[in-house]
C-alpha cells in the first residue's frame, strides 16, 4: 500500500504543448509520454481545440471540476461530458476534438496501452464506509472533495486528490469517509491476465 500526495505530483506540459497535465502515477515508474505502460494524471483544460494522439493507447476521461466539455471524435457521435458523468473511454490515438460547455475543467484522465494493459475507472459517491479489495494488479483509489481515513492499527488520511495505490494482493482497505464524497476507483491490469 502506498499513499502519494497531491502536493507531490509532477507537472509537465501537455504532449501537443496545449497546456499543463499533473502526474499523479505511471508505469514503468519515470516513463516517459511515448513509452509508458499505464499513466493515471488530471489535465487543466482552458480552451477547446485537438487532444493529443497516444498510438496504441486506450484513454478514460472523467470531469473533475468545470461545467464540461463536448468530446468530438473521428466517426463518432459528440460525447458531452459533465462531473457526474459515467467515465468515458475511447481510443487516444483517434482523431478527437473538445469543446468546453462553459469555462475551462480539469479532467481525470487513466490511460493504458493496448494489447499490454487494460483498465477500468469507477465513480462512486461515497457517503458509508466502503471495504476495497486489491483485485487488479494496480488500484487507485482517489478521493476528489473529501477526506478519507484509512481505518487500521495506524489510521491514515486521505485528502482531496491524494491516491492511494494498491498492489494486487494487499490486504483489504476500509475507507471511511469523513463526509459524502466523490471517489474514483481505478484498476489496471495486465492485457489477457484472467485474475
Amino acid at each position: 500500500m502506498r499513499i502519494l500526495r497531491a502536493a507531490g505530483y509532477r507537472v509537465m506540459p501537455w504532449k501537443n504543448g496545449g497546456g499543463t497535465t499533473t502526474e499523479i502515477t505511471v508505469s514503468p515508474d519515470g516513463a516517459g509520454l511515448d513509452d509508458f505502460d499505464w499513466r493515471v494524471s488530471m489535465a487543466r483544460v482552458e480552451t477547446g481545440g485537438p487532444f493529443s494522439s497516444f498510438a496504441g493507447i486506450d484513454r478514460t476521461l472523467c470531469v473533475l471540476e468545470g461545467q464540461g466539455i463536448v468530446l468530438d471524435i473521428a466517426g463518432e457521435p459528440p460525447a458531452e461530458l459533465i462531473g457526474p458523468s459515467a467515465p468515458f473511454s475511447f481510443a487516444a490515438d483517434v482523431p478527437t476534438a473538445a469543446a468546453l460547455i462553459s469555462g475551462p475543467i480539469t479532467d481525470l484522465n487513466v490511460m493504458t496501452r493496448r494489447g499490454r494493459m487494460t483498465h477500468t475507472v469507477e465513480r462512486l459517491t461515497l457517503a458509508t464506509p466502503l471495504e476495497i479489495e486489491a483485485r487488479a494488479d494496480t488500484t487507485l483509489v482517489l478521493p476528489l472533495d473529501g477526506e478519507i481515513v484509512l481505518a487500521g492499527t495506524t489510521p491514515e488520511r486521505l485528502g482531496p486528490l491524494d491516491a492511494l495505490v494498491l498492489d494486487r494482493g494487499a490486504s483489504r482497505q476500509r475507507l471511511e469517509p469523513a463526509a459524502s464524497t466523490i471517489l474514483f476507483v481505478i484498476r489496471i491490469d495486465r492485457a489477457g491476465s484472467n485474475h
